[in-house]
């Protein structure tokens, strides 16, 4: 799992979540849209957790950049908004899934199981956007 985030705090929970679940291994972090490509590219990481308001790319160009270099990148979009656009504009642009950062950890485990799967996923608090 690649985790793209600017705030510092938000990666160290994440980081947390994810170290407690043995079958992820946590392989990169990016504090930055442009970060989060690059260690796309260079990791090629199973899922791609990716914040999406980031500066000065945001998580919106960055998971369009990735899917252009990789069309295959299982990408979650991750964000403090719960407006449906948001999660209809990211898998728009190839992204796989999409939580808000008020979803549980159990939610958060469930998204990231699920779109290892090759399944979509959105998060139960915006309901059935697709």
């Amino acid at each position: 799992i690649l985790m793209a985030h600017d705030n510092v705090d938000m990666r160290e929970t994440l980081r947390l979540l994810l170290s407690r679940v043995e079958k992820f291994q946590l392989v990169g972090e990016a504090s930055s849209g442009m970060e989060a490509i690059a260690l796309a590219k260079q990791l090629s990481p199973d899922i791609i957790l990716i914040d999406i308001n980031m500066a000065p790319i945001n998580g919106f160009e960055a998971t369009r950049k990735i899917v252009k270099q990789n069309p295959d990148a299982k990408i979650i979009g991750l964000s403090v908004h719960k407006q449906p656009s948001y999660a209809k504009n990211i898998l728009s642009l190839g992204a796989k899934g999409y939580i808000t950062k008020s979803s549980s950890q159990k939610e958060i485990i469930l998204a990231i199981n699920t779109v290892a799967e090759g399944k979509e996923y959105i998060c139960k608090e915006l309901g059935d956007v697709l």
